[in-house]
């Protein structure tokens, strides 16, 4: 499996939680932070980080990727919209939630979320209502 991680590097025991929640050994990290320019339009620069991701169409289609979403809500809506684009369908997301108590502040792999079910099962309720 390959990890897109567009947030803080993964530590060795968060890639052991990853392996642990999926049936997949992580094979390959790609680490590529989104460090964008609040005073210019997020779009390019979403594409443009896109761009910067070292696996050709054919891959982005096949392989078992996995992403680690960038933290703000904006570049990570925007991302996975671009990505479904290249992709053809959502890609799974990695949550990481705060270690109780943890000092410095840590973070846990809590759960992988299956983006693509979530949009098939929403297509069911469409007229539905």
């Amino acid at each position: 499996m390959i990890i897109l991680n567009f947030s803080h590097p993964l530590s060795e025991n968060q890639i052991r939680q990853i392996e642990t929640l999926t049936p997949h050994k992580v094979e390959q990290v790609i680490d590529l932070p989104a460090q964008f320019d609040n005073d210019l339009a997020y779009a390019p620069q979403v594409r443009r980080l896109a761009d910067h991701i070292p696996l050709d169409s054919e891959t982005l289609q096949t392989a078992r990727i996995l992403v680690n979403p960038p933290a703000l809500n904006f570049i990570t809506a925007m991302l996975l919209a671009e990505l479904h684009g290249r992709m053809g369908f959502f890609p799974p997301i990695i949550r990481l939630r705060p270690e109780p108590e943890s000092m410095p502040p840590a973070f846990e792999v809590f759960e992988i979320i299956n983006l693509q079910h979530i949009r098939e099962e929403a297509r069911k309720t469409r007229g539905n209502k």
